[in-house]
């Protein structure tokens, strides 16, 4: 592997990535783009296409999959763990301060209302996400009917078990579907790990997968393991994490659902990986030791399966694009992901974030906002709690 940079630069490239990505995980493709491939030749273009491909087509978060392996060719596995760190630190640092003053300031009046403006602009942000993975996802009938059968799939089945299966369903469906004749599948022309790396790597993932659906009595296990099996499942990234979290959060009652939503929602106004959600959930969640301990290991484990399987899966990568079956399963993997989020969408309006028809009102108009416009998620969180506070009239809201 080339290695000609020191993993302290590639930390300090990454931490400024970190405070300044907003706009979620395509839009932090975009940064890396600019500073990798435009700015200081790190690899080439049809190197960094490839790479993308590679990071969409695991579960687990893209934009950070791809943060590490820029990393690892940078500087080896220090500089991999260095872009990681980097780029996730000042998301994770604030998330976990704002687990904090959440709970406190639910106290105050004007606190809750901007809760609820978080709240609505999630909804929003949610809604925005479902229409352009549709768009991108589900381009011919084949594929937007099997998006809307996962969704009726998971109202009759929710929770774990309905996901595994529409996830199931859609990888077998995915095979028979026809491939685009179109597709360029450009080989990865960078250096990566040795088979045997990756082998290790495979063999790791696996290996905690299967000790993460044991029943662990000690608290911070029960939460790594919780949080782990969750990042393992998440295929798409980004937005689709929060149907997962809020099977194994909310519906067990490891968390209140107000607070979850306005959680999600204060993730939308901060700047890097929206994984560290999962900091805020671990702080807050009764399931763990709670805290900046409880945040931390959630995170770890959250993040965990996606860095494994992309380091195991790299070396293998080019063989991979190339079969047509396999790319055909994820095609339909990707279709089920349109309906398990808008399954999601209906579960946050019932959470309890729209409670009137101001609600809807302000949900709608940023919701617009973010579909016909190129607002970025920070201004509609910003337009929503303007908007809850105007619209405040006394009314509780949970």
């Amino acid at each position: 592997m080339k290695r000609t940079g020191s993993p302290f630069a590639v930390l300090g490239i990454f931490f400024l990535l970190g405070i300044s990505s907003f706009g979620g995980p395509v839009a932090h493709l975009g940064y890396f783009r600019r500073a990798f491939v435009d700015k200081r030749k790190w690899l080439s273009e049809a190197d960094f296409a490839s790479l993308v491909s590679l990071c969409q087509f695991l579960p687990g978060p893209a934009s950070s999959q791809a943060g590490f392996c820029i990393g690892m060719l940078r500087a080896g596995w220090p500089g991999a763990l260095a872009a990681w760190i980097g780029f996730t630190a000042p998301s994770a640092a604030l998330m976990l301060a704002a687990a904090t003053w959440l709970g406190v300031f639910d106290h105050f009046v004007i606190a809750r209302t901007i809760l609820h403006g978080m709240q609505l602009a999630a909804i929003a942000v949610v809604g925005q996400a479902v229409v352009q993975m549709a768009r991108n996802l589900c381009p011919d009938t084949p594929r937007r009917m099997l998006a809307v059968l996962a969704a009726a799939i998971l109202i009759l089945v929710p929770d774990m078990p309905g996901q595994i299966m529409v996830l199931l369903i859609g990888a077998f469906i995915g095979w028979f579907l026809p491939q685009e004749e179109n597709v360029i599948r450009a080989p990865l022309a960078m250096t990566s790990p040795s088979y045997g790396t990756a082998i290790v790597c495979l063999g790791l993932f696996a290996v905690l997968l299967g000790l993460s659906v044991c029943v662990w009595a000690q608290p911070g296990l029960a939460l790594a393991a919780l949080f782990y099996r969750t990042g393992a499942l998440v295929f798409g990234g980004g937005h689709v994490v929060l149907p997962l979290l809020q099977s194994a959060i909310v519906v067990p009652g490891f968390a209140p659902p107000g607070l979850f939503l306005a959680g999600y929602g204060a993730a939308q106004a901060l700047p890097g990986p929206l994984f560290t959600f999962a900091g805020f959930l671990g702080a807050v969640a009764s399931i763990g030791p709670g805290g900046p301990r409880g945040g931390m290991i959630a995170m770890a484990a959250i993040f965990l399966p996606g860095l494994l399987l992309v380091s195991g899966v790299l070396p293998y990568w080019n063989a991979i694009r190339q079969n047509r079956p396999l790319t055909g399963c994820i095609n339909g993997v990707n279709a089920v992901v349109v309906g398990l989020l808008a399954y999601a969408l209906l579960n946050l309006i019932t959470l309890g974030g729209i409670g009137n028809p101001k609600d809807i009102v302000i949900a709608g108009i940023a919701f617009l906002a973010l579909i016909l416009t190129r607002t970025p998620p920070i201004c509609a969180v910003i337009f929503c709690i303007a908007a809850a506070i105007l619209a405040h009239n006394g009314m509780s809201w949970r």
